[in-house]
């Protein structure tokens, strides 16, 4: 695939702009990426799909990936636009590119640009960039990544580019990336084959490779839902590593040790008991910092489903709690943000597979504000912990 000739000539001449060497550009470290954080603008954004307004950037498809700045416009706005609110983070501008969406029905769009100076064999680069999920999308998921490449993508195709990525979030541990405030880090350490040019941003696997996960709308946001992944992009980077130097990633689930506790409460169910206390009497509860169900939480949610689909009349409320200690990490580190908000989501996941209609789920996030009321004198902290991280219920008619 090869770029038309108008979009290569401009991407090769925007870049012939720099002047320096590779060999100062490795002796100081310096970010290979230019234009990292979107600033530097040929022309002022009109519309959405603008991404080539952005010095050095390019759609390697032709799905083209939108700029969001100052604008009289207020679509491609900054905070505030027509995906939701995200400050950016360098600067005044950010990009945004559609990662996934349900069924194929929006096409993926990419950002690409080229380096500065090529990559060399065997070298050790440090890749970052930042996302932040966009309010108005219903779908999170991972393999949000950076591809290193030799050659430019190009094609006025919008299908998908599907290639092996090259630094993925988490170092390649396949999380989703559903936080919808602030930014979220991807980064990690790429060796060179030697020759790469060129940087592109966006999801190199296929839709089975893909994990997704359903996002309730908040209903404090005044934006309409999407039915795709859409993320905003912003402050890449691509820097050589000396010889024995790290690259500083933030720290991820990977870097910090928590308690890996799951309380698990016993349920009694009896036949006199009406659908809405079996119901409400189950509670689900999860490890710190996790939103992924156990056993016996599928167990219940099983049970619930049943329930609810015998009582058609019934609304089910989705109350999601964390506790004290997850919100305090959460301010330092993204992954543990929200935690209240990602079991709510795989709880309404799980029902709809079972085939409970989202019409009839009510989600609530409680965060930490309301204790759990089974904590006694003689619970030790971990354990009081575990018990405050869980999913409650109350039926609705």
């Amino acid at each position: 695939m090869n770029l038309n000739a108008k979009k290569m000539t401009r991407l090769v001449w925007t870049m012939s702009i720099s002047i320096l060497s590779f060999g100062a550009v490795a002796q100081e470290g310096q970010n290979l990426i230019p234009n990292p954080s979107f600033e530097s603008v040929d022309k002022s954004p009109k519309r959405l799909g603008s991404i080539e307004s952005a010095t050095g950037w390019v759609s390697p498809t032709g799905a083209r990936a939108d700029l969001f700045t100052s604008n009289k416009n207020p679509e491609i706005g900054v905070p505030e636009n027509v995906f939701g609110k995200e400050h950016p983070k360098e600067g005044g501008n950010y990009a945004g590119i559609v990662a996934y969406s349900y069924g194929g029905k929006e096409a993926r769009t990419y950002v690409m640009t080229k380096l500065d100076a090529p990559m060399k064999k065997g070298m050790r680069y440090c890749v970052k960039f930042n996302i932040s999920l966009a309010e108005a999308s219903k779908y999170a998921v991972n393999n949000v990544a950076a591809k290193l490449s030799k050659k430019p993508f190009g094609t006025d195709s919008k299908l998908p580019l599907i290639d092996e990525p090259s630094v993925l979030h988490y170092n390649n541990d396949h999380k989703i990336v559903s936080a919808r405030f602030d930014w979220t880090e991807i980064c990690g350490v790429y060796v060179a084959e030697g020759g790469e040019k060129y940087f592109t941003i966006g999801n190199f696997n296929s839709d089975d490779e893909t994990k997704n996960e359903r996002m309730k709308k908040d209903p404090k946001v005044k934006v309409t839902q999407v039915i795709s992944a859409y993320y905003y992009v912003d402050d890449a980077s691509v820097r050589l590593l000396n010889e024995g130097e790290q690259c500083d990633c933030q720290a991820d689930e990977g870097g910090q040790e928590f308690s890996t506790t799951i309380y698990q409460k016993t349920f009694s169910i009896t036949e006199e008991m009406t659908p809405e206390e079996k119901i409400e009497t189950h509670e689900i509860f999860f490890a710190f910092g996790k939103d992924k169900l156990t056993t016996e939480g599928q167990g219940s949610l099983d049970l619930i489903a049943n329930i609810l689909k015998e009582n058609s009349g019934l609304k089910l409320q989705i109350n999601g709690h964390n506790n004290a200690m997850e919100d305090s990490v959460g301010l330092t580190n993204d992954y543990y943000a929200g935690m209240d908000n990602k079991r709510i989501g795989v709880v309404m996941t799980y029902l709809m597979d079972k085939g409970i209609p989202e019409s009839r789920l009510i989600i609530t996030r409680k965060g930490s504000s309301m204790p759990n009321e089974d904590t006694n004198e003689e619970d030790d902290e971990d354990l009081v912990l575990a018990k405050n991280r869980r999913v409650t219920f109350i039926v609705r008619k």
